[in-house]
C-alpha cells in the first residue's frame, strides 16, 4: 500500500507495528444541548431543543465552494438527484460498518460479500434510488447510456470494492470504538462543530485513529489538501472533546486500492479551527443578508441547481428567511422597494 503522505507539519508520524486496537465505547461530551442532525427530528418522548445552526465537514466544503450552493443545500433545501456512484458508496459504507459486527475471525471476503444483497435491499427502498436504473419501456428501446446493463451489474461493481477493501486493511486485527460515529462540540465562540466519522479506532495507549472510506480515486497530489480538510474537521473535534491530537488520519481509497495518511499536530489543529470560524462568520453574514454569491467553476458541471443560479442565466428563489429564522439563524429584515 502506498502512504501518499504521512507526515504533519511537525514532522510526526505514526509508528508501525504498534498494538493491536482494543474497544472501547465512544462518548462525546458537549457545552449545549447537541442540534438535531439535518433533516432529523427530535423523537416524540424527546424535550424539542431549539434548534442551533451547526457546521459540518460537507457544508463547510459547500461554503468554500460556492455559497449560493450552500444556501440552495442547507437554506433552501433544495432537491438534488440521486446518482449511482453516490448510492454504491452508501452501499458500500453500509457494507464494511457492518462488517465490525462480525466476530474478528468471521471478518473475511466471503462474509462481507454476504452482506452486499441485505444492506441493498435496505437501500433500494429510499426514494429514488430504484429510479436510477433505467427500465427499457418497450422492446428494443435502450438503457442510458450512464446506466449499468443490470443491477446485478451494478452490485457486481460495488461487491469489487469491498473486495478491494481487505487489500489495505486486516480486519480481523482491528476493532473499532465507533463506526458512523456522530462526533460533536461547541467551541469557545459558540460555533457547533458535527460530523459523522466513517471508523474510529483506539489503541491500548490511547492513539486515535480516524478511517473515512471513499469509493472514488486517490486525489493527485495537488488536492491532497481538499482530501484531509474533513480529516481534519474530525481531528479538530476529536482534540476539542478528548485533548488527544490523532496519530493517524486515514482516508481509504477504494476504487485504487490506496490510502491517504496524514499525522497532524496541535499547532495546526490550532491554525486549521481559526479557518473554521472564519468560514462561519462569513456564513453568518451572508445568511443576515441574504447575500449568497455564486462561484462559476468547473465544478458547476454537476450541479443541480444552475436553473435557479445567476451565474448560469437563472434566478435563486426568494430567500427563505422564515426557515432560516426557524433554523436559527439571525437575518436582518428585507424590505421591499417599488
Amino acid at each position: 500500500m502506498r502512504h501518499l503522505s504521512t507526515r504533519g507539519p511537525g514532522g510526526s508520524e505514526l509508528s508501525v507495528g504498534r498494538p493491536s486496537l482494543g474497544t472501547m465505547t465512544l462518548t462525546v461530551q458537549t457545552d449545549q444541548p447537541a442540534a438535531a442532525p439535518d433533516g432529523d427530528a427530535p423523537q416524540a418522548d424527546e424535550p424539542q431543543a431549539p434548534r442551533r445552526p451547526s457546521l459540518s465537514p460537507s457544508r463547510a466544503a459547500d461554503f468554500k465552494t460556492c455559497p449560493l450552493l450552500y444556501r440552495f443545500r442547507t437554506i433552501d433545501r433544495l432537491p438534488e438527484r440521486k446518482s449511482l456512484a453516490a448510492v454504491r458508496g452508501t452501499l458500500v459504507h453500509s457494507v464494511l460498518e457492518r462488517l465490525y459486527d462480525l466476530p474478528a475471525a468471521q471478518r473475511t471476503v466471503e462474509a462481507a460479500q454476504e452482506l452486499l444483497e441485505p444492506a441493498w435491499a435496505e437501500l433500494r427502498e429510499e426514494p429514488g434510488v430504484a429510479d436510477l436504473f433505467a427500465v427499457a419501456q418497450e422492446d428494443g428501446a435502450e438503457t442510458s447510456p450512464s446506466a449499468p446493463e443490470s443491477v446485478e451489474a451494478w452490485l457486481l461493481s460495488a461487491g469489487k470494492l469491498v473486495e478491494k477493501y481487505f487489500s489495505l486493511e486486516d480486519p480481523t486485527r482491528i476493532q473499532p470504538e465507533g463506526r458512523e460515529q456522530l462526533v460533536e462540540v461547541t467551541l469557545p465562540d459558540g460555533l457547533l462543530l458535527r460530523g459523522f466519522v466513517d471508523r474510529l479506532d483506539v489503541a491500548p495507549n490511547g492513539a486515535l485513529r480516524v478511517v473515512d472510506y471513499k469509493t472514488g480515486a486517490v486525489p493527485r497530489e495537488a488536492f491532497e489538501g481538499k482530501a484531509l480538510f474533513q480529516m481534519k474537521f474530525y481531528a479538530l473535534v476529536l482534540w476539542r472533546t478528548r485533548g488527544v491530537v490523532a496519530a493517524q488520519l486515514k482516508l481509504l481509497y477504494l476504487k485504487d486500492g490506496d490510502a491517504l495518511t496524514y499525522a497532524p499536530d496541535e499547532d495546526e489543529l490550532i491554525r486549521f479551527e481559526r479557518t473554521l470560524t472564519a468560514i462561519w462568520a462569513a456564513i453568518e453574514r451572508a445568511v443576515a443578508t441574504g447575500d449568497f454569491r455564486p462561484n462559476k467553476t468547473r465544478l458547476c458541471d454537476w450541479c443541480d441547481h444552475q436553473a435557479f443560479c445567476p451565474a448560469w442565466g437563472g434566478t435563486p428563489p426568494p430567500f427563505p428567511t422564515e426557515a432560516a429564522a426557524a433554523a436559527g439563524w439571525q437575518t436582518l429584515p428585507i424590505v421591499e422597494i417599488d
